[in-house]
């Protein structure tokens, strides 16, 4: 992929020219991260033991109004990087025991990111996890195809009104279930390896919102009904926080209630969606959010 002179990486499709300026993404002409090390607050599955080679890139194209990271995605908080140290943080992630590479909302700085890969792919030996907002067009999923090991999407919404008030995304549901289909159809079922680190497949998260357990239990609906049983694994998180300009909205200003998070649980299991993660309430913490401090970079 080259670099967009009218660029339509995402679905906004804003047609900016990345060479020489800034999408609504932030995302510019050069590439852009925030925190390169290992994580250990992905899915037991992602993170293992020895933690989770992660990316955080800047910019994203979704601008969610809760945003846990929105230092980095809302602000662009980050620090420029070339392709080749793109390539040698990658490189180093796996020396020093990452179980995958993960890169995080990575899809506005795609054609950098590829070709970062393409370099590493030499010495690279572990899976890589392409961790997205599932705010994705078919263009990116078709290209990271024997890129991606593991796909790590997100389902927030069923309700166009919810995402277009808290993402600015009318069409987001449209968009991220279509490309939740792709992902399961490329991936296929989930492989694990002999520590139950996953090496292939999908994970589909929802993050379950205050006041919101009627689009829950729609988004568990799609997926008990339209994704392959047994092709993925379900995520379903209670770590909701109030962040950014989440205080804007009256149903965003708390945490989810104990009640309303085992009602989604019950939901999703009366469905068959037992194969997957669940979180303790205890999850829904500030200390969560990783220090975007440049560490790594």
């Amino acid at each position: 992929m080259e670099i967009p002179t009218h660029c339509t990486l995402c679905p906004r499709a804003c047609g900016a020219d990345r060479t020489c300026t800034r999408g609504l993404c932030g995302g510019g002409p050069q590439l852009r991260a925030a925190r390169a090390a290992l994580h250990f607050w992905e899915e037991p599955c992602i993170s293992g033991t020895r933690g989770s080679g992660t990316v955080f890139f800047s910019g994203c194209t979704l601008q969610c109004c809760y945003c846990q990271n929105y230092r980095i995605s809302a602000e662009n908080f980050g620090k420029e990087l070339t392709v080749p140290q793109l390539r040698d943080i990658f490189l180093r992630l796996q020396e020093e025991g990452a179980h995958n590479i993960n890169l995080v909302t990575a899809t506005h700085y795609l054609p950098w990111v590829l070709e970062a890969l393409a370099l590493a792919r030499p010495q690279l030996a572990i899976p890589i996890v392409y961790n997205t907002g599932g705010y994705e067009t078919p263009e990116t999923i078709a290209a990271l195809d024997g890129v991606a090991d593991i796909w790590l999407t997100d389902l927030k919404y069923c309700s166009p009104e919810l995402s277009s008030e808290y993402s600015h995304a009318p069409d987001y549901f449209a968009v991220a279930s279509e490309a939740a289909r792709q992902m399961c159809a490329q991936a296929g079922p989930p492989v694990f390896d002999r520590e139950g680190i996953l090496q292939k497949g999908v994970i589909v998260r929802h993050l379950a919102l205050p006041g919101a357990l009627a689009d829950t239990r729609a988004v568990l609906d799609f997926m008990a009904r339209e994704l392959p049983k047994e092709g993925f694994l379900v995520s379903l998180m209670s770590q909701y926080t109030p962040f950014y300009k989440a205080f804007e909205h009256k149903s965003l200003s708390r945490r989810i209630s104990t009640y309303e998070y085992r009602q989604a649980v019950n939901y999703a299991v009366d469905l068959g969606l037992c194969q997957g993660f669940m979180q303790e309430k205890s999850s829904a913490k500030e200390e969560y959010t990783p220090p975007f401090d440049l560490n790594g970079l």
